[in-house]
């Protein structure tokens, strides 16, 4: 399938009215050189490494931008998982290395850098246990660091030992920034079958399997496609999917485009290109929306998860087609207060947690920018994760939990993060207690879907 020139002035004219853009160019960096005994030579290496491959990143980006008309709203950098890169030092905090990085992200003039990040889905090895440790003050105190860890897998279970220290790790660093409504958990994905070519933060790593560095790019576009559905009044629902598919290879070829272009003018090899319907609070940016112009009065109503499934089914389809190097997540976000028909769904009471629950069981990822009453027990947070990571385990499929419990806020209340986080309600959660059930620890076994090979 190849674009005619008609496609082309499409595609420009999406751009100009209905939200398409690059959301990231994501440029990653492996840090595995960079370990010492020493936790200054750490930093110290860090920034050299850093600085050495980023230093052209933002002036390429804005010519390719500039050249080719295509927005492009962030330059982010995601790095080798830091617990390995602090391990060889012993140190039993590596704050000292995300403050390097948030420096380094600083000079180099890019939005995000994500990669604080620790893998403990089967166990917990030393580095990690020292990570999780060192997220409460690690978010809070640097404004680009992101972080993620990984508590279960299809192959290994749900570490439930993980995902308690994870839940306490959330509501430490929620209270060192309640002044800021707990934004600090902003920045950090629990994760089951955590990808590690991801460029959207706040989970984007840049995996040890991975090139030494490598350019990947994230694009959204789900104004797009409410405007091709806005146009499709009375079509049957295997119609819907064909329209949504086409602008799906649309967007996707557009950014592949980019992204090799961006790779080419820094010497770097292009990784993947991660099409995901990524929206912000703008109105008429909203995955909500979309499924309101299938046909529902509000999302979150019944039929939801199915328009869902369409929906992201479409959007892997599209892209394949445009682009051998799909990667990341790919498919649709939901993330509450990063869009506006969402977070009105919220409000409303039509969209909850459950129903959010459910939905992740068919969209590529899970509970994202949902805000919570801020005297949340730690065992209620954990139980939550629990479930999105079964959801994960069960389908072999990425699933994450972007979850704050807001400091002084109940139920109804309304909380404004700013920027593409957004605002919205803070959620419900049940009352009834699952403290015995987490307090017990260990590991959920992996399911039989394991015994595949």
């Amino acid at each position: 399938m190849w674009l005619t020139g008609e496609e082309i002035l499409e595609t420009l004219r999406m751009i100009e009215a209905e939200h398409l853009d690059i959301r990231t160019v994501t440029l990653g960096i492996s840090l595995s050189d960079c370990a010492s005994e020493s936790i200054d030579r750490v930093c110290d290496n860090v920034r050299r490494k850093l600085g050495f491959y980023g230093q052209k990143l933002g002036t390429v980006v804005e010519q390719v931008s500039s050249e080719f008309g295509v927005p492009i709203v962030n330059r982010r950098i995601a790095v080798t998982p830091i617990a390995y890169v602090g391990a060889p030092t012993g140190a039993t905090s590596y704050v000292p290395i995300a403050r390097a990085l948030d420096a380094a992200a600083e000079d180099l003039g890019v939005d995000f850098i994500g990669g604080f990040s620790a893998l403990a889905g089967k166990d917990f090895q030393e580095c990690s246990r020292v990570l999780v440790a060192s997220l409460p003050e690690a978010l809070a105190t640097t404004k680009r660091v992101c972080g993620s860890v990984e508590v279960a897998s299809t192959k290994s279970g749900i570490h439930m030992t993980a995902v308690s220290a994870v839940a306490q790790a959330l509501m430490a660093a929620a209270r060192l920034t309640a002044d800021r409504d707990g934004l600090a958990c902003g920045k950090f994905v629990v994760f089951s079958n955590m990808p590690q070519d991801n460029p959207f933060m706040a989970g984007a790593v840049h995996g040890i399997g991975e090139a030494e560095a490598c350019i990947n790019v994230g694009i959204s576009g789900p104004g797009v496609v409410r405007a091709v559905l806005s146009q499709m009044a009375g079509a049957d629902l295997g119609a819907c999917s064909e329209a949504i598919k086409r602008t799906a290879f649309k967007i996707t070829r557009m950014g592949s485009m980019v992204g090799q272009e961006v790779s080419r003018r820094l010497g770097l090899p292009f990784g993947v290109i991660d099409l995901s319907l990524a929206p912000t609070p703008t109105p008429g940016d909203s995955v909500a929306e979309i499924l309101q112009m299938l046909g529902l009065e509000r999302a979150g109503t019944h039929g939801t998860t199915a328009a869902l499934m369409l929906l992201n089914d479409a959007v892997k389809k599209g892209g394949a087609m445009a682009a051998s190097s799909v990667g990341g997540l790919s498919g649709a976000f939901i993330p509450v207060t990063e869009d506006a028909a969402m977070a009105e769904a919220a409000r409303l009471g039509c969209m909850t947690l459950d129903k959010l629950e459910a939905m992740t069981a068919v969209c590529s990822v899970g509970l994202d920018m949902v805000a919570v009453p801020g005297d949340v027990p730690w065992e209620t947070l954990a139980a939550i994760i629990a479930d999105e990571m079964a959801i994960g385990v069960v389908n072999n499929k990425t699933t994450g939990v972007r979850i704050i419990p807001v400091p002084g806020k109940k139920a109804g209340d309304v909380v404004d993060f700013g920027g593409l986080l957004g605002f919205g309600p803070v959620m419900a959660v049940k009352p009834w207690s699952s403290a015995e059930f987490v307090h017990r620890g260990g590991r959920i076994p992996a399911p039989i879907q394991a015994l595949g090979n």
